[in-house]
């Protein structure tokens, strides 16, 4: 007898919690004994009761997976990037959404992440939203059991790592960027970065009589109201972005057009005219009216080294003198109080009773992190060196907001990276974790790039569930969606890693044991959800 696409995911749920793989590959078998009359006198029955079973499953399914929550850590799983068409109004690939939530629901999966784009949302002109094709995201969302964290992604999509696709901001934003060049970040070169507003123009009408912090709360005020019936129920989490790649940093380091490449230091993004103003106010305030015509200029270039320039260099380096002081941390201080107003904007929107938590996003620039001067994190807006801290800070604004910080790069292991650049994510992930422990904030992760194999998943589970409760993730989101997830033995090994992060202390070949049977049960299903992601 063959199973629906609900009931199989349904049952494969109900296993996976309960870790009974034999009754899960039992499932989906024929009886052999089982005349032809009698199969379809049970069909008949299970079809009149389904609606009672499926009810019974999925109490069990949710007792189960509160009573992991409360040893372990949720997991989430990032859409595509182009989940919702450009236009808005519809869903890409509906029936690979449909069966690839079915899949993750039999995984035991908690829940979906995606971006809501501003570029997609607002699209027409200020202040029209079409959220239809989100409308239908949530909607089937919520039939299938699963919880959403939503992006509010205020940056364009394409030029940074893992882009596939090309989502520019709203054109009534560009149109205003083109005739004003200064709204867009700009390195010392004239370079103009168009991902995302400059921060230096936060309290600037120059977007049709709105400052860009007052057109993202509009934003989150019309997200809410669209979903206040989601909100709490399905919508558990509002990210908000912050900046590139939906980050709280500076456009340090642009892949497009080949301008930065891996382990770069970046440059400083401080010369457009607002930028520029703010630094000139504070340099005259420090009586030091010479250090504000613009950032440092021995500071090298996008793919130098810190050896390479004399601002980075060792201890004696310009980063370590008195300017250098006054410059990181008016450079910092700028990206903190951009955090600041955005999340102001936010918690007005969802902090009275909407029933969803606030994050926001930090990057995890691991890369020279071994160095004195930590270069490629000054140049995001980081003041993090050898002797300052420079998350704690960042997890303190977080925690007046009361906000969730979510780091990335929590699948990699510091000898998996070229040493010569002193990459050292294992020690920034511990670094960024006791910041948010002292800050008594929530911490959460993500993997920076995909990854399906066993050591990746190794590495999560022990830096985000095998540890003191006080010390666990309050969950991860794991990238990304698509046909490689999918794959029969990446698909058998992720449902394994969800049952370890969920069962905080599963014995991974309990956990094996219970997801070989999981993909038994559901392999047509998760082959049909891969076939329709790759059409």
């Amino acid at each position: 007898m063959a199973l629906n696409l609900a009931q199989s995911a349904a049952a494969a749920a109900c296993f996976a919690t309960a870790g009974d793989a034999r009754r899960a590959a039992s499932v989906v078998a024929m009886p052999s004994s089982s005349s032809s009359a009698t199969t379809s006198l049970r069909m008949k029955r299970q079809a009149a009761c389904e609606p009672v079973a499926c009810r019974a499953v999925a109490r069990h399914v949710a007792a189960a997976a509160a009573s992991s929550r409360r040893n372990g850590v949720p997991v989430f799983v990032m859409m595509p990037l182009d989940t919702v068409s450009k236009c808005g109004s519809a869903l890409n690939r509906r029936k690979a959404v449909a069966a690839s939530l079915a899949a993750l629901k039999s995984a035991g999966v908690e829940g979906i992440m995606v971006d809501v784009w501003w570029g997609i949302v607002e699209s027409e002109g200020p202040g029209r939203y079409n959220f239809d094709g989100y409308m239908e995201l949530m909607e089937m969302a919520r039939k299938t059991g699963l919880k959403v964290q939503a992006v509010m992604s205020f940056h364009q999509c394409g030029g940074n790592v893992g882009d596939s696709v090309n989502i520019p901001l709203p054109r009534w934003v560009v149109e205003e960027m083109e005739k004003d060049n200064d709204l867009a970040y700009t390195d010392q070169w004239g370079r103009r970065n168009f991902e995302y507003i400059s921060l230096g123009c936060d309290a600037m009408p120059v977007f049709k009589g709105r400052t860009p912090v007052e057109c993202y709360t509009d934003f989150m005020r019309a997200f809410r109201d669209h979903f206040a019936s989601f909100l709490g129920d399905t919508i558990v989490e509002i990210q908000v972005g912050m900046g590139p790649a939906g980050e709280l940093r500076y456009p340090s380091y642009p892949e497009s057009n080949g301008t930065w490449r891996f382990p770069g230091i970046g440059a400083f993004q401080c010369n457009d005219r607002y930028m520029r103003s703010s630094l000139k106010a504070a340099a005259e305030a420090r009586g030091k009216p010479e250090w504000g015509h613009g950032g440092p200029t021995d500071a090298g270039g996008y793919n130098n080294w810190p050896e390479d320039t004399v601002f980075f260099r060792g201890d004696c380096g310009g980063w370590s003198t008195e300017y250098g002081e006054f410059f990181l941390s008016w450079y910092s201080q700028m990206l903190l109080e951009h955090g600041e107003r955005v999340l102001s904007g936010a918690t007005s929107v969802f902090g009275d009773g909407a029933g969803a938590k606030i994050s926001v996003k930090v990057a995890g620039i691991h890369w020279h992190y071994g160095t004195r001067s930590h270069a490629p994190e000054l140049t995001a807006g980081y003041y993090n060196t050898r002797h300052r801290d420079g998350y704690l800070p960042i997890a303190r604004m977080l925690a007046r907001h009361g906000a969730v910080l979510n780091f990335t790069c929590v699948e990699m292991r510091d000898h998996e990276q070229p040493q010569e650049a002193q990459c050292m994510p294992e020690a920034l992930v511990r670094q960024v974790a006791a910041a948010a422990r002292a800050a008594g904030v929530g911490l959460a992760g993500e993997n920076a790039l995909p990854r399906y194999d066993g050591t990746a998943h190794d590495q999560v589970v022990a830096a985000a569930a095998d540890r003191a409760a006080e010390d666990r993730m309050v969950a991860f989101t794991y990238l990304r969606m698509g046909p490689d997830l999918f794959h029969p033995d990446n698909w058998r090994r992720f449902v394994a890693f969800v049952r370890r992060m969920s069962e905080s202390g599963s014995p991974r070949e309990a956990a094996e044991s219970a997801a070989h049977g999981v993909a038994q049960a559901t392999g047509s299903l998760v082959h049909e959800a891969a076939v329709a992601l790759r059409s």
